[in-house]
């Protein structure tokens, strides 16, 4: 197999995705197809007779360009032939030829994902809905499918980053620098697009996208989308894949909510929490899926997310005056001390709070001075933070919350 062709076949992106599969399909490989006969692509049933020209010219400097910006990223090619390649995603109706793959692309064969998607101009119901559905289906074992678009679907990504899960992002344009999200997302599953790196961007590429998010997932959740948008267009793809529809109910007078009670009138299962979508994945799935009230969580999260997290003492301005003496005011409820705060921690999560400085710290200095994975540092931070130790801010850094002696 010659991964050079399969970038070739992949690169031709003024074709349509069903052009790409139709001629993979019929020569039974992207090689073979390169190598066809001059004038042959229009035999191909499914190709117009500008697609088959596109192909004909076969321009292999384009996938040599393809395959530099690919090493230069650290995106990995996983071909319609790999056994990598998931099998969910393999019967679908035009698969993608190709998955450009940033991150490790997790088992969605093994493992019950259900895309959370919902609108850009989310209300703080949606965000919320979409964040702790997303975190309740992680905890439930579940993984997570997102576009990573803003709304709904960034919000998802975050309660699943939260609950230290695995979220793949799906993405509508090639890879280009990732920051922010995108990166916590490779770092803790992976980033996929059917588009190489380098392609101008295309509004259809976004709705092409659809066909993948719901291909990869078994189950898809509509947290909030107006009656007339994207999200209704990707629930028609889910449903012609044969995938179960969800839908959060919303008030009734909401526009946001127009297009999840239109779904629920019309057979969608309602869905408040995580286990309403996951439940139905338990018995097929006995030894992954589990009830939120049996959840085991990694290295003492579950204690910790049981009790307040440890908060700094008042500010002298914040404290009450009193007439007391010093030496009879009592311990603030607040304090901790610093030997008793480090007592429960493991030795990762050790390093990590060694790593952090006295102000806010950059989680990628974190990664280089602890020498752990990214993926490892996410999610200890997650632990972190949920049990108080560390705090998040802006632009992918932390602080402590540990108040020393």
């Amino acid at each position: 197999m010659s991964i050079r062709h399969w970038a070739w076949l992949s690169g031709v992106t003024n074709a349509s995705p069903k052009a790409r599969a139709a001629l993979c399909a019929y020569y039974g490989g992207a090689e073979q197809a390169f190598h066809a006969p001059p004038g042959d692509y229009r035999k191909v049933p499914g190709l117009t007779e500008n697609e088959a020209a596109l192909f004909e010219a076969r321009d292999l400097s384009a996938a040599d360009r393809i395959l530099a910006d690919c090493e230069r990223e650290g995106i990995e090619l996983v071909t319609l032939q790999d056994a990598r390649y998931p099998a969910r995603l393999k019967s679908i109706f035009a698969p993608p030829v190709v998955l450009y793959v940033k991150g490790r692309l997790p088992d969605v064969d093994g493992v019950p994902s259900v895309a959370v998607i919902g609108t850009r101009k989310a209300t703080p119901y949606g965000l919320k809905m979409g964040r702790d559905i997303a975190f309740e289906i992680v905890r439930c074992g579940g993984i997570v499918v997102s576009g990573l678009t803003e709304g709904v679907d960034r919000a998802a990504a975050r309660g699943c980053l939260l609950a230290g899960g695995t979220c793949i992002g799906v993405l509508g344009t090639c890879h280009g620098s990732e920051g922010g999200l995108s990166r916590d997302v490779s770092a803790s599953g992976a980033l996929v697009s059917e588009v190489p790196p380098g392609t101008p961007p295309l509004k259809r590429f976004f709705r092409e996208r659809n066909r993948i998010s719901s291909g990869l997932s078994h189950a898809v959740c509509v947290v909030e989308a107006p009656e007339q948008s994207g999200c209704m267009l990707f629930v028609h793809e889910a449903l012609e894949q044969g995938r179960e529809i969800f839908a959060v109910p919303g008030n009734a007078d909401a526009e946001n909510s127009a297009g999840t009670i239109a779904l629920l009138k019309q057979g969608a299962r309602p869905a408040v929490c995580g286990w309403d979508v996951m439940e139905d994945f338990a018995d097929v799935y006995p030894e992954r899926v589990r009830r939120p009230g049996s959840i085991v969580l990694p290295d003492g999260a579950a204690e910790a997310a049981e009790r307040p997290a440890v908060k700094a003492p008042p500010s002298a301005a914040e404290r009450p005056e009193t007439t007391k003496k010093e030496i009879d005011k009592e311990k603030s409820a607040g304090y901790i001390d610093w030997k008793e705060q480090l007592a429960g921690l493991n030795p990762e999560q050790l390093q990590i709070i060694s790593a952090i400085g006295r102000g806010e710290t950059h989680i990628d200095d974190i990664i280089e001075t602890t020498n752990l994975s990214a993926a490892k540092v996410l999610s200890q931070l997650t632990i972190l933070e949920i049990k108080g130790y560390v705090r998040r801010s802006a632009g992918r850094r932390v602080a402590l919350n540990l108040i020393k002696k």
